[in-house]
């Protein structure tokens, strides 16, 4: 048996989009996708998230809610109304654990909401959920 774990063959290939305004969040985000084998796309807000969505099709996507320009309520929004992209998992990302945050991230359409910091294992447990829903 190789060194490498089942959770990051189970992840190999995956894209997964990290959107967030914090370079330290879409660090330490990327360093724990990599490691398990994703394919990583950083993008520092909604509007660089857009631009990139196109390019390279995520399967799921992490967004910050707390951004500058359009936050993350406002990118969900956008990817779920889009016809080629609301089937595309969007997990909500929030310093805040709070209920309405919950409820207000349901209702522009995210599948799932997780409190920063967020351990490698939440991360990786919740692309494991998701990616199997859109694949």
């Amino acid at each position: 048996m190789n060194n490498v774990t089942n959770g990051a063959i189970e992840l190999a290939g995956t894209k997964v989009m990290v959107i967030d305004d914090s370079n330290t969040i879409r660090r330490s985000a990327e360093i724990f996708l990599l490691k398990a084998g994703c394919e990583v796309i950083l993008a520092e807000d909604g509007f660089d998230a857009l631009a990139k969505i196109n390019d390279h099709h995520p399967q799921v996507i992490f967004v910050d809610i707390m951004m500058p320009r359009l936050d993350g309520y406002q990118t969900c929004a956008l990817i779920k109304k889009n016809p080629r992209l609301h089937d595309i998992p969007v997990i909500m990302l929030s310093s805040k654990d709070g209920l309405f945050d919950r409820a207000r991230g349901r209702l522009v359409g995210s599948d799932e909401y997780l409190t920063k910091p967020f351990t490698k294992d939440t991360l990786l447990e919740a692309v494991r959920r998701h990616r199997s829903q859109s694949a």
